[in-house]
């Protein structure tokens, strides 16, 4: 048996990430990482704080290897083409670790949750992708947009949510190209004639409501 000095962070949070895929969060606690690493429980504690610290370390595991993936698809130098095949790796991810995926976008205490350190790096192939695509001053909202797209079609799937039929890689597949021509497309929003609001901003809360040429 191990002795904890022998037991790296690295090997616990792998042990973790491990119990987490094949048992779910419940499942994930000191103790069965313990026994998975070979030691006692109260010894897990002198590298790890507690379960929330676990879980937090689990999460950024996955969200680096994430970024990772990203990264290692998002280079052709075709915007459009990169967009595609960094969709397919976020997919492809998510149905390998669909566990970890989930953690991801979990809500959760404060304590679980990855850095921003950690969130910036993974997903800076996401906004370099979404400046050339729909400019600098879109980057943030463009790949905002494109994460919820993603995400929502994933966890749908993953879910067994898509109930009608057909076929799922041609539908990724479609949505992937109505996207990338959305982005390319993108124009700054005008103010409407009518109200002299740009589109999806609320009306203002107090006083009387603005006139279209003030």
């Amino acid at each position: 048996m191990p002795t904890p000095d022998r037991t790296s962070l690295a090997d616990i949070v792998a042990a973790a990430r491990q119990i987490l895929e094949s048992e779910g969060l419940p499942g994930l606690t000191m103790q069965a990482v313990a026994q998975r690493v070979g030691v006692r429980a109260p010894s897990l504690y002198k590298r790890v704080r507690n379960r929330d610290d676990l879980i937090r370390l689990v999460t950024e595991a996955a969200v680096h290897d994430l970024g990772e993936q990203l990264s290692a698809v998002a280079g052709s130098g075709d915007p459009g083409r990169d967009l595609a095949e960094l969709a397919h790796a976020f997919r492809a991810f998510a149905h390998a670790q669909p566990a970890g995926y989930h953690l991801i976008f979990a809500t959760g205490p404060a304590d679980t949750r990855p850095s921003l350190e950690i969130l910036t790096r993974a997903s800076a192939p996401a906004m370099r992708l979404a400046a050339e695509l729909a400019g600098p001053e879109h980057a943030l909202s463009a790949a905002r947009m494109f994460t919820a797209w993603a995400n929502g079609f994933i966890s749908m799937e993953l879910a067994g949510a898509f109930n009608l039929g057909g076929d799922l890689d041609e539908a990724f597949a479609f949505g992937i190209d109505r996207l990338t021509a959305a982005l390319t497309t993108m124009d700054p929003p005008r103010p409407s004639p009518d109200t002299g609001r740009t589109p999806g901003t609320p009306p203002p809360r107090h006083g009387r409501q603005p006139r279209p040429a003030e």
